[in-house]
């Protein structure tokens, strides 16, 4: 289990989503043939949360990178870009499309959420590499219709755990180390 999902998990779950980690979707034949990957293992899904009362379904691509430069934007935009392809949910919209309508259909037939559930796709990431990058990702992620959860987001999510009831995981313990009754 990575550390840095099971934080984000953790901080959606005190905002009232079902989360699971590392959840497996099970791409049929003819799901790998439509993204063109007919080898293709099961496609893996960082953090995937379900709220109940407004029926969102949130799938986080996780990135720390926090000993790194951090999230370049020219890595979600195609032409370009000369990294390699980390994005790829967020690159292709042919393979969202497939991956997206198979993981619905995985959790309804599950009865882990409804058959409409709406799908937000989010990043959380705990570094972007600049101030520039930073407005350049925000822009095109509005325009997209997703979601950026960064640094400040991250933080919130901490300071929002530092001030609930005892809860018997490594995040929410630290953040009442440090944000609680915060000594300066």
């Amino acid at each position: 289990m990575d550390a840095f999902e099971e934080l984000v998990a953790q901080i959606l779950w005190t905002d009232g989503y079902w989360v699971q980690t590392s959840v497996k979707v099970k791409l049929k034949p003819e799901d790998k043939i439509a993204i063109g990957r007919p080898s293709s293992p099961r496609w893996e899904i960082d953090v995937v949360g379900y709220r109940g009362r407004d029926n969102i379904l949130r799938i986080v691509e996780c990135k720390s990178f926090l000993d790194s430069p951090g999230v370049r934007f020219k890595s979600f935009n195609n032409v370009i870009s000369d990294e390699p392809q980390r994005y790829k949910l967020f690159t292709d919209h042919n393979l969202r499309k497939v991956v997206f309508n198979r993981l619905k259909l995985q959790l309804a037939e599950s009865g882990a959420c409804r058959e409409d559930a709406h799908i937000e796709l989010c990043l959380a990431c705990g570094r972007i590499a600049s101030d520039i990058d930073r407005e350049n990702l925000r822009a095109h992620f509005i325009q997209n219709d997703w979601e950026l959860l960064d640094e400040k987001w991250l933080r919130e999510g901490l300071h929002r755990m530092s001030k609930g009831s005892y809860e018997n995981q490594v995040s929410a313990v630290v953040s009442k180390l440090l944000l609680r009754n915060k000594i300066d």
